[in-house]
């Protein structure tokens, strides 16, 4: 992959449109999906087995089709393992365990939008944990608004009441803690690449993570009984939208900083909230509470990404 290439601008905002633009439908898709194969919120290993048959062929994805453009089989590398698990733990198993929880609890409107936190969460690990960029006062304030944000979507009531916090723990809670570990994954991603093949990396850790996740749902009981062609092709699409969407991702992670590649993530809630309201016929696009926390959220993805001309 060309480096001049992968650092254009434009490059980065249409590879970044396709990939939030797939995962704002993913909240619509997996609740679908529980539909098709009849899992209900509360059957916690169902969702998981799920979870981990998606990623578990998204892997196989990526490395078939990586292989079949490169001619050859690929392979990990002899020093790819800590890699590779370190990634499925973060990206993958951790983070889609509390992901696919948190929207069986949660409305695929809430879900797309506390999504988009990931973009602060990112430009904080990056700035202060791995030290892999500076945090300035527009990264500061940026991820303050995109809290705004956070906070505006999940009041409910009026006058006195606007301060009480309509969010439960295995909803909303799992969907930040999912965002947090995705905002890890994200820096591992960087630093991870600079040594080893973004493609082959993205294929084998979602095999790991995916596997994780089936064996944990086995060992809790966990089976999908209703399987049907349509259930099937959903399950399908969503392994599509993880492999292309996630091997994107990795590589526009490893050409450009952190920061400069998760704020695009504004794109994600705003695809998510449209087709949630659309598809699911949820009220959420029509809400001035939902208009005024998107708002909020491309105000601060703005102030991260807005560079002061120099005098």
């Amino acid at each position: 992959m060309n480096e001049k290439f992968m650092t254009k601008y434009i490059t980065l905002l249409g590879l970044a449109t396709i990939c939030c633009a797939l995962w704002g439908r993913a909240p619509v898709c997996i609740k679908l999906g529980y539909e098709l194969f009849q899992i209900q919120s509360s059957e916690t290993m169902n969702i998981l087995l799920f979870a981990g048959c998606r990623f578990t062929l998204a892997g196989f994805l990526v490395v078939a089709g990586y292989s079949l453009i490169r001619r050859k089989p690929v392979l990990p590398g002899k020093t790819s393992g800590k890699a590779i698990l370190a990634l499925a733990l973060s990206q993958t198993a951790v983070q889609y365990l509390l992901y696919y929880i948190g929207v069986a609890h949660a409305s695929g409107v809430k879900a797309s939008i506390l999504s988009g936190s990931n973009t602060f969460f990112s430009v904080i690990i990056a700035c202060l944990i791995f030290r892999q960029e500076k945090l300035n006062a527009n990264k500061f304030f940026g991820c303050l608004a995109g809290v705004a944000g956070i906070v505006l979507i999940n009041m409910t009531g009026a006058g006195s009441d606007l301060l009480s916090l309509d969010m439960s723990f295995l909803g909303e809670g799992f969907v930040l803690l999912s965002s947090l570990s995705g905002a890890v994954s994200a820096v591992l991603i960087r630093r991870f690449s600079q040594n080893n093949d973004a493609v082959m990396l993205s294929g084998y850790q979602f095999m790991t993570g995916g596997l994780m996740l089936i064996a944990v749902a086995l060992s809790g009981g966990g089976q999908l009984t209703h399987v049907t062609g349509k259930g099937l092709l959903l399950l399908l699409y969503l392994a599509l939208v993880s492999a292309v969407a996630y091997t994107l991702w990795s590589l526009l992670l490893k050409y450009n900083p952190v920061s400069r590649v998760t704020v695009h993530n504004f794109l994600m809630p705003i695809f998510g909230v449209i087709l949630s309201t659309l598809i699911l016929g949820e009220q959420g696009i029509f809400s001035m509470r939902t208009v005024g926390a998107l708002a909020l959220v491309c105000i601060g993805i703005w102030l991260v990404n807005h560079k002061k001309k120099e005098a």
